[in-house]
């Protein structure tokens, strides 16, 4: 059986997915959070719910047309945790973009059909990437644009240094070293740990963790 999150600010939303996915036997609601709750209490949750898959209805748009919700960071919380993410939203090309880089695993707009959203979540779990033909079409035509704003991201990025206890981090996943392995070996909670990396990830200008030791050999912090 599947075992599903559902994550949105409100709570007949909340209440609407969890009815929706309830209708599908292979699902197993194991519990709901909104994302005001904030980053530490959802990695709280998927860390003692261990979910396959997060469902995450995206709060709606800033005033710069962008979803207000930080997509690599839910990414990354739900990566730590190996659960597929499914986002819903309306965001651009470039957003699109952003959250397959960050590792969600299916993007689809906030009215999609009850139907394309079940088939999301099953083929998340199952490791496959979904997007509705639309997206899939505006993210090609998109591609150079959307690189190229990624490149002048980095370019923002790459003057930030990290701390000491984050380039102790960053060097420990060079090692190869779990969340909780280096939880263990700096004496502070794997929450701490997973800020940590989100922190590494943002100024190094990475999407994975091979990534960022990559990077940060460049720069001279870690050995590979």
């Amino acid at each position: 059986m599947t075992r599903v999150l559902v994550v949105a600010e409100s709570g007949i939303e909340r209440a609407g997915l969890e009815a929706l996915l309830a209708r599908e036997p292979a699902f197993s609601v194991v519990g709901r959070a909104a994302r005001t709750d904030g980053d530490a209490t959802l990695a709280q949750q998927i860390d003692e719910l261990d979910p396959d898959v997060v469902v995450v209805a995206v709060a709606g748009e800033g005033d710069d047309g962008a979803p207000e919700t930080p997509v690599e960071s839910l990414a990354r919380l739900a990566g730590d945790a190996r659960a597929a993410l499914v986002l819903l939203g309306d965001g651009g090309p470039e957003w699109v973009a952003d959250a397959l880089r960050a590792g969600a695993a299916a993007l689809l707009p906030r009215d999609a059909s009850p139907e394309a959203l079940l088939a999301a979540v099953s083929a998340a779990a199952a490791g496959l990437v979904v997007l509705l033909r639309p997206a899939a079409t505006a993210l090609v035509t998109a591609a150079p644009t959307a690189a190229a704003g990624r490149a002048a991201r980095a370019d923002a990025t790459q003057g930030q240094e990290l701390t000491p206890r984050e380039t102790e981090v960053l060097r420990m996943l060079a090692e190869g070293l779990a969340n909780k392995q280096i939880a263990a070996r700096l004496g502070i909670s794997d929450h701490t740990v997973k800020f940590h990396v989100a922190a590494i990830f943002t100024k190094l200008g990475a999407g994975t963790r091979t990534e960022a030791v990559m990077l940060g050999a460049r720069r001279g912090l870690v050995v590979v």
